[in-house]
């Protein structure tokens, strides 16, 4: 796999000192933590890429009330989750320059979610990493309220009450990277509504290496977002439908590998009318046939990046995606 598929950020000295014991899958064929790839590597709306807590201080915490209270400080931090904690039934909201990343291959966060960002504090340049999520009572993650540049990478989530991973409401600049998704029907959504016009020219989000693993739609089902770029994942036994695109999204689904996907790629879904896709270079083994329509923002407009073979994806994912690829803090 390339080096630049595989790039990884260097988010405070609390990751540094254990980048050496990581395996190659995770942290590419050098060895060495980078920086954020995708869309959440671009430099736009005065952010440098996304760097997270990166400078700030690094802590440990071990309960609900100490994770609420860092990610809610205004300052940077690098927030190092350790063990299962048990969150009540509520999103926790994040807000900007914060790194929260799980120790070892234990660290979760259980009962409620993440939000990043109220309507009055940004979730902005937020990192999110070797985490397990279950039993959200709502999301387990919310990008929301014009978030922008955020990285959500090396996550398990499972077991929630309605979407695992859901982008919407003016979020901008994002990269989903590396995550398992199991046990639950709706993935990722990507767009509020049909109605939220103000969407557009939004939503620009990569979702590289994921590893759809049963669960039923959105991965993801888009509105709106140009252009959204869906590369390398792998999708097995997806019950309704792999990729949406809809209500005039502009979509680009390439490299990817769709296992027992009746539908791996649909232009328009429900009450909600069709989206514009491009789909080039994907396996659809014992899946149906894609469907197409328009043109799509090239991604390369916007960033570089190399495509793994997609007969690979299978193999490389299922040896990369989770926790406990990338080790949080120091142990």
């Amino acid at each position: 796999m390339s080096p630049i598929n595989r790039r990884r950020l260097l988010a405070g000295s609390a990751l540094a000192a254990v980048a050496a014991a990581a395996p190659r899958a995770a942290w590419g064929s050098t060895g060495a933590l980078a920086v954020a790839d995708g869309f959440a590597g671009v430099n736009a709306l005065g952010q440098n890429g996304t760097t997270g807590g990166a400078g700030g201080q690094a802590v440990t915490v071990t309960t609900a009330a100490a994770l609420a209270d860092y990610v809610g400080r205004k300052e940077p931090y690098v927030i190092s989750v350790s063990g299962r904690i048990q969150v009540g039934d509520e999103m926790l909201t994040v807000v900007a320059n914060k790194t929260i990343v799980g120790v070892g291959s234990t660290a979760e966060i259980t009962g409620g979610g993440l939000q990043l960002g109220s309507t009055t504090r940004p979730g902005n340049n937020v990192i999110i990493r070797n985490l397990r999520f279950t039993n959200a009572a709502d999301d387990s993650i919310s990008v929301t309220n014009s978030a922008h540049h955020v990285w959500i990478d090396h996550c398990d989530l499972s077991d929630g009450y309605d979407g695992l991973l859901d982008v919407k409401r003016n979020s901008d600049y994002v990269t989903v990277s590396w995550n398992h998704f199991h046990d639950h029907s709706k993935a990722a959504l990507l767009g509020h509504s049909d109605t939220y016009t103000s969407d557009k020219g939004k939503l620009r989000v990569t979702y590289h290496h994921n590893f759809f693993d049963g669960t039923d739609q959105r991965h993801p089902r888009v509105r709106f977002g140009e252009p959204v770029h869906v590369y390398n994942n792998y999708y097995r036994g997806n019950s309704l439908y792999g990729v949406a695109s809809t209500m005039d999204a502009g979509v680009v689904v390439e490299g990817n590998y769709f296992e027992n996907v009746a539908h791996p790629i649909l232009s328009g879904y429900d009450k909600s009318g069709p989206g514009r896709v491009v789909e080039r270079n994907n396996v659809y083994a014992g899946s149906g046939a894609p469907e197409t329509l328009g043109t799509v923002v090239e991604p390369r407009t916007y960033y570089s990046y190399t495509v793994d073979d997609p007969a690979s994806v299978p193999r490389l994912v299922t040896a990369g995606a989770g926790v406990g690829r990338v080790q949080g803090a120091a142990e």
